[in-house]
């Protein structure tokens, strides 16, 4: 299971932050999620629930984040977010994008310049973006 992966992976490293900080538990965690991560939440959200039991982790507060995805552009420079594919793409074309974030290739070329060259630099993956950490 992919989620169950992810989960593993953040706690881990949650947890080596931790003790190279010196710490003894960890009481908050925020955690960011982009929407272009093909991650089921619930899945997710369990299998964190699940692996943080008996650990130093154990009871700590998890909060999600969010990050809307946006696109830049290799031959002019330009970014934009997914929002604005509204005007270019129909809602199947966006939803497509949303599930396989590579089909973004397929269907997306830059609104300014029209090139089919660009990156995703935010909105995918997942990463820690702060660990509240007791001593």
């Amino acid at each position: 299971m992919h989620e169950w992966a992810l989960a593993e992976a953040v706690i881990k490293t949650a947890l080596n932050v931790m003790n190279k900080e010196g710490g003894k538990k960890i009481v908050e965690l925020n955690l960011v999620i982009g929407e272009l991560q093909t991650i089921d939440m619930d899945a997710f959200t369990f299998a964190i629930n699940e692996l943080i039991k008996g650990t130093a982790m154990d009871g700590a507060k998890i909060n999600y984040e969010f990050e809307k995805p946006v696109f830049k552009c290799l031959n002019c420079g330009y970014e934009w977010s997914i929002e604005s594919l509204d005007k270019l793409l129909n809602e199947d074309e966006i939803e497509a994008i949303h599930f396989i974030p590579e089909l973004s290739h397929v269907f997306v070329k830059c609104p300014k310049c029209g090139s089919p060259d660009f990156e995703v630099i935010k909105g995918r993956g997942v990463y820690i973006k702060s660990i509240k950490i007791q001593e």
